[in-house]
């Protein structure tokens, strides 16, 4: 028999206790759970907050206990809890209203290859009578490379305005998250030397007939400035963009020659700042005022890359060694500060929820919002299936030739985007199947799009591991 979702749990046993007589009214009885039954830390994890979710929030303030036990990992050794618990026992408090408590664990050292360390928390008891233990009242952390089985994640995309990109990665149940607008350009850290625009901005490139930076002025750039641009309805427009399906041979900006002289300035069209209107439930504000144009020259120097940039009008320009860093895919720069900066997504990630430049085949370029890209370049691949049938689906009903290359696997295949008088909907009768790159395979399903008042920008989805 299939183990019951956490929120099926909670509904049945918060049913079984909500029953009495109309003679002999009883309390609300609260559901206390982990959020999850488990939880993996990778190397790349040290630290995670461990969330436990109340059925319905609590009728007066109090705590509850937790207890944790482990044969394998050793307290102030292997890991530590805020607050501390060197006993075996945490006590959490709570105000009156909460929805649940939370409290921190800390990695303080990865194990030895093929050393499995876990540790076992449990709900023990609460200072309140009509607290009740349900569903997930055990949750197994595990100190290794074992992929989780098993999740639930709300990425914090940030409201309408769809102010952070959100990268996650599902075998160890972690996510991260950073502003959009954190980063310019991003310079590819394998062996081609390609960078890539931040399309979550709506930024475009065009290739000028130019080498000497200092030789562009806005006057001449005018006339071309109409077209590179994202939303234009010109499907020649492609050009000035990245490939949206990802693929680095597509990049707006060509591959940058050893040969200095091969290497062209480009108009670079900033984009939009991120959106700070509120709109309407149902609606999104991502697009704020326009950032501007800049020029910019990228060169090679051995295994480096130099970025030369200016405003149009600039008879000088700044320039940025960026080296290469075989620690992550990509090294992100702003041109703001004339510094690399430091990026969440340099960690280890299957899907990024994201604002993304996409192409509306025959009208070119186009904006799209409450978009999932999966990390194609690390050999991350999804592909959509159209039934109702996620619970009973298995891993013998994976179709591997299914799986594309393409990072849009699954990008905007999950929702009915919406129109004039409707807003958009979750798809019901589809879910999708990821293969991450170390073949682990997934069955996902989305369950919210907005918050409870209809606010865009509030995701979830629920996973499975099927091998």
């Amino acid at each position: 028999m299939k183990q019951l979702s956490f929120t099926l749990q909670i509904l049945i046993i918060a049913l079984l206790f909500s029953c009495s007589d109309d003679d002999n009214p009883v309390q609300t009885e609260t559901i206390v759970a982990f959020e999850n039954s488990e939880l993996v830390f990778s190397t790349a994890v040290d630290e995670r907050n461990i969330n436990v979710v109340f059925s319905n929030p609590a009728q007066q303030a109090g705590s509850i206990e937790i207890g944790w036990n482990s044969s394998s990992s050793n307290y102030e050794e292997d890991f530590i809890t805020i607050p501390s618990s060197e006993t075996g026992t945490l006590e959490l408090t709570f105000e009156n209203g909460a929805e649940g408590v939370s409290f921190n664990l800390q990695k303080l050292q990865n194990p030895i290859e093929g050393q499995n360390k876990s540790i076992n928390f449990s709900i023990s008891s609460s200072s309140l009578p009509n607290f009740i233990a349900g569903g997930n009242t055990d949750l197994e952390v595990a100190f290794s490379e074992a992929a989780a089985s098993s999740g639930n994640f709300a990425p914090e995309v940030g409201g309408p305005n769809q102010p952070n990109q959100v990268f996650v990665d599902l075998s160890s149940q972690s996510s991260a998250t950073s502003r959009r607008d954190a980063w310019d350009l991003k310079f590819y850290n394998g062996e081609d030397f390609r960078v890539k625009l931040n399309g979550s901005l709506f930024m475009a490139a065009a290739e000028l007939d130019v080498t000497d930076i200092t030789n562009v002025t806005a006057e001449d750039v005018t006339a071309l400035q109409g077209q590179v641009m994202v939303g234009t309805f010109n499907p020649t427009n492609m050009e000035y963009i990245d490939a949206p399906n990802g693929n680095l041979s597509g990049t707006a900006i060509s591959e940058i020659s050893a040969t200095d002289a091969e290497n062209k300035v480009y108009l670079l069209n900033l984009g939009n700042e991120i959106g700070t209107e509120a709109p309407q439930p149902g609606s999104v504000a991502v697009a704020g005022e326009a950032r501007g144009w800049k020029k910019i020259r990228i060169l090679r120097d051995r295994e480096n890359y130099i970025l030369q940039h200016a405003d149009l009008d600039d008879t000088d320009f700044q320039e940025i060694v960026i080296n290469k860093n075989s620690q992550s895919s990509f090294t992100h720069v702003s041109l703001a500060s004339n510094e690399v900066v430091q990026v969440n997504s340099d960690i280890r990630w299957d899907l990024n929820f994201t604002v993304f430049t996409n192409e509306i085949p025959g009208a070119g370029s186009y904006g799209f919002t409450d978009f999932i890209v999966n990390n194609s370049l690390n050999e991350v691949k999804a592909y959509m299936v159209e039934t109702s049938t996620y619970d009973e689906f298995n891993l013998e009903q994976v179709e591997d030739t299914n799986f594309t290359s393409d990072q849009r696997g699954i990008g905007s295949n999950w929702r009915v985007g919406g129109g004039p008088n409707s807003s958009p909907t979750l798809k019901e009768e589809v879910f999708f199947v990821l293969k991450d790159g170390d073949e682990n395979i997934y069955k996902l399903k989305f369950t919210a799009l907005t918050n409870e008042n209809g606010i865009r920008g509030y995701p979830a989805f629920t996973y499975e591991k099927l091998n």
